[in-house]
């Protein structure tokens, strides 16, 4: 761009009034479709039973691999006989 066409451009006016802020932002909230209680029941009860059910999917596949790791290794052992014991002074 030469300076010819520079001078032609205006900057862009910003808006720095609080009050503007404020009446604009009341303005997109208004916008909002907001959820109904029952959507909000039903969408967190969804949640809530996958949030559980991927917890115990993990829990399983987490004790299976742990038990063939373990046989593989050969070190079938129990949590107590896995810790060793200290010595009490």
């Amino acid at each position: 761009m030469s300076k010819a066409e520079t001078k032609d451009i205006k900057p862009a006016e910003s808006k720095t009034g609080l009050n503007d802020f404020v009446r604009e932002s009341r303005q997109e909230i208004a916008k909002i479709t907001w959820p109904t209680r029952k959507e909000i029941i039903q969408t967190t009860i969804i949640i809530v039973v996958m949030a559980l059910i991927t917890g115990v999917v993990f829990f399983g596949i987490d004790t299976v691999l742990g038990y063939a790791i373990g046989h593989i290794l050969n070190m079938g052992l129990t949590t107590k006989q896995a810790l060793p014991q200290l010595p009490i002074q």
